[in-house]
């Protein structure tokens, strides 16, 4: 299996969806999805909940941001889907998943969206919903990774939490820190480094 393009050869396209409308309206639908999904997480918020707490019809909602996710990443402010990134990941073996999992996230983040990724990341880490990036990264991003590596049955979830603190540790330290040396550390190194504890996390025996 080769490894994913590298970010100069193939940045993740940018989100679309967005569409013109009143923004006193759209801003309203915005703040109310990310309250409701930070209180209740992706899979308990449904489109018609976030209409009624914005005072609006649920067909407004996906008049301006189509699909439930598409809403979502809206409400956390990332200029990619995630899902995509990750997908061809989930296609390969499992016992590789660690490595390609690490370049196709470090991907994103050495990609011209960079900027945007950081402004985001730093706002809700910062703002009155932190809930959402665990919202984020356990039920959008990582969602289908936990029954891939699920074994012993019921290690699925911590695993994946797991290698969400990993990631999000050196996401946080080498992004927004910028922490040297790592900060200047080439990707292909910082991937050697960081995708054996992935792979362990995901695959390797856990004491219980």
């Amino acid at each position: 299996m080769t490894d994913p393009a590298t970010p100069e050869e193939a940045a993740p396209a940018l989100r679309t969806g967005r569409r013109p409308g009143n923004p006193d309206t759209r801003s309203r639908i915005l703040v109310t999805a990310r309250k409701l999904f930070a209180q209740n997480g992706f899979d308990k918020t449904s489109v018609r909940s976030v209409a009624g707490g914005a005072g609006v019809d649920s067909a407004l909602v996906h008049h301006y941001f189509g699909t439930k996710r598409q809403l979502f990443l809206a409400s956390v402010d990332i200029p990619v889907d995630p899902t995509q990134v990750i997908a061809p990941v989930l296609d390969g073996p499992t016992d590789e998943i660690g490595r390609h999992l690490a370049r196709a996230v470090l991907s994103v983040w050495e990609s011209p969206h960079r900027p945007a990724v950081v402004a985001a990341f730093r706002s809700a880490m910062s703002g009155d919903e932190p809930t959402l990036i665990r919202t984020f990264l356990l039920e959008v991003v990582l969602r289908d990774l936990g029954p891939r590596v699920d074994d012993p049955p019921g290690t699925g979830m911590l695993r994946m939490q797991l290698v969400a603190s990993q990631m999000a540790g050196v996401l946080v330290t080498r992004y927004v820190l910028e922490f040297e040396p790592l900060a200047s550390l080439p990707v292909d190194d910082l991937i050697a480094i960081i995708a054996p504890t992935l792979q362990r996390y995901l695959t390797g025996d856990l004491p219980m």
